[in-house]
């Protein structure tokens, strides 16, 4: 009686993720809050942990980077990017992830690449490459970012203190693990990729969208800013990035972070995600000063519509997997600890479908690390299943893909009869199997 209330509990949980992904938007969260109202309500089960440090560090992150936006930070990064991208034509395929992948680490979101799609599939198209190569890369890169950015709301997830950050593992951990992994993959994927499909103008579909005049042959010229705002600009981004290096500082050299003494004489260090939170916003008032950006702009923007999307999904999913998961741990713990103790890596599986129907690499984190915490999992190990959270791929739905569909307009980056045989799968899998080997490999040989 007992398994089949756990059983149809699940049922309803992954049933309302099905339903708030379908939705789309906000909807993740309001239908995981659902979840949470049926458990507590229906079932009688303890809420479990809210997710508040996730939650404030998107919202101090991505108040700097909607700074940045309307400071023209962002516009002047893509431009650096641009020109730097059209240099070099001959390796778009490796360089337009690479630098996709670098936007997102700094920034902590994968949203930054809508602004350099339309560039790669432009200079892929005018070089005659087929721009599905770099496309299909440069999205899965922008999501890996992710599992390695000092300010992504998934790093500072698992660095939080009721996580890995509560078993010693600090900010430098990720960094040293999940960088070079995504670099290699990134880099192997590009290869990979060079030779998949025809040549462009040996392609049917180019052909015949050429044909019809659906193919933009123009050039798109560069827009320049002026001096003026390109000064400002400047300063918002070495303001961003100031911040960016005071949290990668912070997080690798723990020292430096302040401690308190408290009433019990306990000593009580400020943690990680204080630290995010503090500087960030610090550095998003100092954006809105040196790059006088409009505080409307920047809560109207892009970039800040995404980021509160984002925290509102956190807010109800998280809550719900948390309520569940904790609910059950006895259970989970005496039927499936032995299973995960003699094969850890399966719990990357777990991970990965997960994130599939979360469409969130922080959700994702919160949802299911502290069963794999409970399950006794080797905190280094968790650390190298990060990159199995990037499984939303799977499905071409997610808004990078969507949007690469849409600027590659050869009709080579396409989404087969199948659905799921799309351009993003093969680079999707690429990087994810090679980052968690290059992943494990680094815990191996440096811890």
């Amino acid at each position: 009686m007992f398994t089949s209330i756990i059983i149809l509990q699940l049922i309803i949980v992954l049933a309302l993720i099905f339903i708030g992904a379908r939705i789309g938007g906000i909807g993740l969260g309001v239908t995981g809050m659902v979840g949470v109202f049926i458990l507590v309500f229906c079932f009688g089960m303890q809420p479990g942990k809210l997710p508040i440090d996730v939650m404030l560090i998107i919202v101090s992150v991505i108040t700097a980077a909607a700074a940045l936006q309307a400071a023209g930070g962002l516009d002047y990064l893509v431009g650096v990017a641009g020109r730097f991208l059209r240099r070099h034509p001959d390796h778009i395929t490796y360089y337009g992830p690479l630098v996709c992948w670098l936007f997102c680490i700094v920034a902590g979101t994968a949203h930054t690449c809508y602004s350099l799609l339309p560039i790669i599939a432009e200079i892929a198209k005018n070089n005659k490459v087929r721009p599905e190569r770099p496309l299909s890369v440069s999205v899965i890169a922008a999501s890996l970012g992710i599992t390695g950015s000092p300010v992504s709301a998934a790093t500072a997830a698992i660095i939080s203190t009721d996580l890995l950050g509560g078993r010693g593992i600090e900010l430098k951990d990720i960094l040293i693990v999940c960088i070079p992994a995504s670099i290699i993959s990134i880099i192997v994927a590009a290869f990979v990729q060079n030779k998949i499909g025809k040549e462009l103008e040996e392609d049917p579909v180019y052909q015949r969208r050429l044909a019809e005049g659906l193919v933009n042959t123009q050039t798109t010229e560069e827009t320049r800013m002026s001096p003026e705002r390109e000064r400002l600009a400047k300063r918002s981004v070495v303001a961003f990035l100031f911040g960016v290096a005071l949290v990668v500082l912070f997080g690798s050299v723990p020292s430096l972070r302040p401690s308190f003494e408290l009433a019990d004489g306990t000593l009580k260090q400020v943690t990680m995600s204080e630290t995010i939170e503090i500087v960030m916003m610090s550095v998003a008032a100092l954006i809105l000063l040196v790059g006088k950006a409009d505080v409307k702009e920047a809560a109207n923007g892009s970039v800040f519509s995404a980021g509160m999307n984002a925290m509102v999904s956190i807010f109800g999913i998280a809550w719900m997997g948390d309520t569940y998961f904790s609910g059950h741990l006895e259970f989970f713990s005496q039927h499936i600890s032995d299973i995960v103790t003699q094969m850890p890596m399966l719990f990357a599986v777990a991970l990965f479908f997960m994130s599939i129907m979360l469409f969130s690499q922080a959700a994702t984190v919160r949802t299911l690390y502290p069963l794999g915490v409970a399950l006794g999992i080797n905190p280094m190990l968790l650390i190298a299943m990060f990159p199995a959270c990037n499984g939303y791929f799977f499905l071409p739905n997610y808004p990078t893909e969507v949007a690469a569909l849409n600027f590659d307009d050869t009709g080579s980056t396409r989404v087969g009869r199948f659905v799921i045989n799309h351009s993003f799968q093969l680079s999707g899998f690429i990087t994810t199997f090679i980052s968690i080997a290059i992943a494990y490999l680094t815990v191996v040989l440096v811890y």
